[in-house]
């Protein structure tokens, strides 16, 4: 009788111990599916992508005041350093994940974005990237990595296309070029994209020269000179904010100014380029992921930026870093859900019209990349930017060739 009461004492104290994991239980999961959801956002924010990682993160400051007006969820942010470095950025991903979050976004740097995205697949946490070109990063077959931001060869297609485009409203075109890039993975993947997309558009051009050199160089005086001995029509450039400034310096330096200088990639449209060059800034192209300065959203994303950073001009790195947020708190509202698996299947299903880049809008394709997202042309013009094609996109016509920089006072 006695062992018939332990045996019963014992089934009731394994029902009460069950019953009490599942009501301690019950409320992590609620805490799981209710909000905000966590959003760990990883940048450069210090390094030698510093400062493009500080503006990128702009974009994230602006965000809430706009999604509010546009009836979607609170976000909690949960802000990351990748420190311009690929081991930190796997090593903060694998942390911020740790930390609870639910949803990464970034990271401007295509070889650090990489590393982000094997560990957002690994543990099976949706990655938005804002920012990197490398076609790699979405040919993977991953589940869970979404990128709206063009691919080089498509940044490519479009930087040729749009070329031919101005050439023709100009009335002028360019007859020899020399690129100069990053030896970077940005660059390097836009240096192997050109020799197989150019062919396709019949440019009134050719590359005479590839010269490269290391993003953190501190003295491109050789590699100007290469360019000017050859004295080509144009510059092709790929380049990042410092190396831009001190090529420009150079160019001024050694009394050269091309007709033309053509960037595909970041540095030339930047507002630290514009404000410590002044009226050396200006006639640069940038043949660059952009905001369509004709849709509606634009103004307001403009307004907010003015507000909370006066002076600043709207550009690549705000924008998509929006909209990276954009897509996310879109996704967090359709699945009401912070569950990973819920997210990454409303981010499948994403179909937002009503966003800033140029382009139909925000879809994602089997790969996870959106392939509507387009490129324009914008050319610097007294401290600000002008947008010259595709014509859809447009507020002003192009300046070619390029005043020379010792005529300019």
């Amino acid at each position: 009788m006695t062992r018939v009461r332990v045996l019963l004492n014992r089934r009731r104290l394994l029902r009460s111990a069950a019953a009490t994991a599942v009501t301690l239980a019950a409320p992590a999961i609620v805490r799981a599916q209710s909000g905000p959801l966590k959003v760990g956002v990883l940048l450069p924010r210090s390094g030698f992508e510093a400062s493009i990682g500080q503006d990128c993160q702009r974009g994230v400051d602006i965000a809430p005041g706009i999604f509010k007006s546009l009836g979607l969820p609170d976000l909690a942010i949960i802000n990351a350093d990748t420190e311009s470095s690929v081991d930190t950025a796997r090593a903060r991903a694998e942390k911020l994940i740790g930390d609870g979050a639910q949803l990464l976004v970034g990271a401007f740097d295509s070889g650090q974005t990489t590393a982000v995205a094997q560990v957002a697949e690994q543990k099976g946490v949706p990655l938005v990237i804002n920012i990197a070109a490398s076609p790699a990063i979405t040919e993977q077959g991953y589940k869970f990595v979404f990128r709206n931001f063009p691919t080089a060869p498509m940044i490519l297609n479009d930087a040729f296309a749009n070329q031919k485009e101005i050439f023709a409203i100009a009335g002028a075109a360019p007859k020899t070029v020399v690129y100069m890039h990053v030896n970077d993975t940005f660059g390097t993947a836009m240096s192997k994209g050109i020799g197989a997309i150019m062919p396709k558009y019949d440019m009134p051009y050719t590359i005479v020269e590839e010269i490269t050199y290391d993003p953190v160089a501190r003295d491109l005086s050789v590699e100007v000179a290469k360019v000017k001995a050859i004295n080509a029509d144009a510059m092709l450039v790929t380049s990042r904010l410092n190396d831009a400034i001190l090529i420009t310096r150079e160019l001024v330096k050694q009394r050269w100014t091309p007709q033309g200088i053509l960037s595909m990639g970041p540095g030339w449209y930047e507002d630290q380029y514009l404000k410590i060059l002044g009226k050396l800034s200006d006639g640069p192209m940038g043949l660059n992921p952009w905001q369509d300065p004709n849709k509606r959203l634009t103004p307001v994303l403009e307004a907010e930026l003015a507000k909370a950073y006066p002076g600043v001009n709207l550009n690549a790195n705000h924008v998509f870093t929006f909209e990276a947020l954009l897509v996310a708190a879109d996704a967090y509202k359709r699945a009401g859900s912070t569950n990973p698996n819920a997210l990454a299947d409303a981010i499948r299903t994403t179909n937002i019209t009503d966003n800033v880049s140029i382009g139909a809008g925000i879809q994602f394709n089997a790969k996870g990349q959106n392939d509507k997202v387009k490129c324009g042309v914008t050319q610097n013009r007294g401290g600000k930017l002008v947008t010259l094609a595709p014509k859809a996109a447009a507020n002003a016509k192009p300046e070619w060739p390029m005043t020379p920089y010792l005529s300019r006072g």
